[in-house]
């Protein structure tokens, strides 16, 4: 950790309970929440890149890349407002409903959420499947949109709360390996039906169905989790749930944590209000630059816009939906490292090897197209070329999938008290969401006028954030999500933000209230 300790706060309590069937299986169900998130980031890139759905809907862009006598640069051609708002306009719909998933998932408990999120993401996949003209096609959108804002809302939550802290890591990551399966599921579906004759592309849309229903039915049979069931007050049923998820009846010591943390987040009556204040300031400003940060790796880029950008570096139709399968098959590969290590490493240490290891890959790809394609955007890639741009992408990818892919949604759920988690959650899911949308509006435009310097203003960010890592997360990795404040309490910079009565017994108590 950057700087040395402030404060002695006494050891790091540690929990009876490891990884039991019941709770292997809950996290399993819960984490195919990622899937929905995943297939639409996969599906949109590879249907955009079709010449029916693109004559259809977007006949400009189809005109402009089939004109042989057109001189328009390389980087250009996809440059449509149209067909952009197309891709974004779910992650407007998932920013505004992260918000009314947050008053949901804390009133009415996680796996209501989670049900929400499957449900409208099924309406909306089965709109777009069905789509004649462009606004059926954005109403679908907006409601695919909807359930991805519940479902990320709820997902990262509900496995950090199920988790022991020991596993928490591992098992919350299975959110993000379920987006990764999404994406090269996606990209498989789009390569089989980019072969049929016609209406391929409504076969990408409608096939979402099946992970909203894979959500939808899992979400049934879910329990909710002890600080949920606490949370709303059945303290019982909470007791006899964490009997069951620790696989031991030994568990008062953390359940009087959690009846603790419980007590203090019914005090609190204004979450929103009450993140703003100064001890909250660590996991506030956490849960807005960490999402900021993974959204301007460029991640996106490559997955909403694979084919696309394959095929703008002169891979043909085939071949550049043969590349997002290589990209989205590292992808689900490197996650497995990160869910195997990340609770014996750490969270730093993979967040700033990824980083590095994502600068490097990024800064030889904008050389690369540069060299190649220069700054009016005409030239063309050999093939030993464009394998090597397609190898550093995946090694891009790969890094990206073991630091900040899964640790983007790792780190901010399993940081903030629970009386203000809902609230955290739903700034995280925002913030990711509004980004998201930031970039997937202006990629393509940023590609035309920035050229191969796209990849190097990416590769600066990965600078920036990769040094914030370093100076100012500490490291989270086996501690109990109700002891998280001693964490802050010991780093040199965060330690003036806590309070010493927040340390009691690892809970946030209010201003002047003590447990002897």
């Amino acid at each position: 950790m950057a700087g040395g300790a402030v404060v002695s706060t006494g050891p790091i309590k540690n929990y009876n309970g490891g990884m039991t069937t019941f709770v292997f299986v809950t996290c399993f169900v819960a984490a195919t929440g990622g899937l929905i998130f995943g297939y639409d980031l996969g599906i949109s890139g590879g249907v955009t890149s079709m010449n029916e759905f693109l004559e259809k809907f977007f006949p400009s862009v189809y005109k402009k890349m089939n004109d042989g006598s057109s001189k328009e640069s390389q980087y250009c051609k996809f440059d449509s407002e149209l067909l952009t708002s197309f891709t974004s306009s779910l992650y407007v719909a998932a920013l505004v409903a992260s918000f009314f998933a947050s008053a949901i998932t804390r009133v009415f408990g996680r796996k209501i959420s989670i049900l929400i999120g499957g449900i409208v993401f099924l309406v909306g996949s089965i709109v777009n499947g069905l789509a004649q003209n462009v606004a059926m096609l954005i109403i679908g959108r907006l409601l695919l949109g909807v359930g991805v804002g519940f479902g990320n809302q709820s997902v990262p939550v509900y496995l950090s709360e199920m988790a022991p802290a020991k596993l928490r890591g591992g098992l919350n990551m299975g959110f993000q390996l379920a987006i990764t399966i999404g994406i090269l599921v996606a990209n498989l579906v789009n390569y089989g039906t980019a072969q049929m004759k016609s209406n391929g592309w409504r076969w990408s849309l409608a096939i979402a169905a099946v992970p909203a229903i894979i959500m939808t039915v899992g979400s049934l049979l879910l329990p909710d989790t002890p600080n949920s069931l606490l949370e709303r007050g059945h303290m019982e049923k909470a007791k006899s749930m964490l009997q069951k998820v620790r696989g031991t009846s030994d568990v008062d010591e953390e359940f009087q944590d959690l009846m603790d943390a419980s007590e203090q987040s019914k005090l609190v009556e204004h979450p929103w209000r009450n993140i703003i204040q100064p001890r909250y300031r660590p996991q506030l400003v956490m849960a807005i630059l960490i999402p900021f940060f993974q959204q301007l790796t460029g991640i996106n880029v490559i997955m909403f816009y694979a084919p696309v950008l394959f095929k703008t570096l002169g891979f043909g139709d085939n071949a550049s939906l043969m590349s997002a399968v290589i990209s989205g098959l590292v992808n689900v590969v490197a996650t497995f490292v990160s869910i195997f290590s990340v609770d014996k490493v750490g969270r730093r240490f993979l967040f700033l090897q990824g980083g590095i290891q994502m600068i490097i890959c990024q800064i030889i790809v904008g050389v690369v197209i540069g060299l190649k394609f220069g700054i009016n955007g005409e030239g063309s890639l050999s093939k030993g070329y464009a394998n090597l741009v397609l190898i550093l992408i995946c090694i891009y990818v790969a890094a990206f999938a073991w630091s900040w892919g899964p640790l983007g949604w790792l780190v901010p759920s399993e940081i903030f008290p629970l009386e203000i988690r809902s609230a955290g959650q739903a700034i995280n899911v925002s913030v990711n969401m509004f980004f998201t949308f930031i970039i997937a509006q202006v990629f393509l435009a940023m590609l035309c006028h920035m050229k191969f310097g796209l990849f190097l203003f990416f590769a600066a960010w990965e600078i920036v954030m990769t040094i914030f890592i370093y100076f100012f997360l500490p490291e989270t990795k086996n501690v109990p999500i109700e002891e998280m404040n001693r964490v802050w309490k010991q780093h040199w910079f965060w330690s003036k933000y806590i309070p010493d009565e927040a340390i009691t017994g690892g809970i946030q108590l209010p201003a002047g209230k003590t447990v002897a």
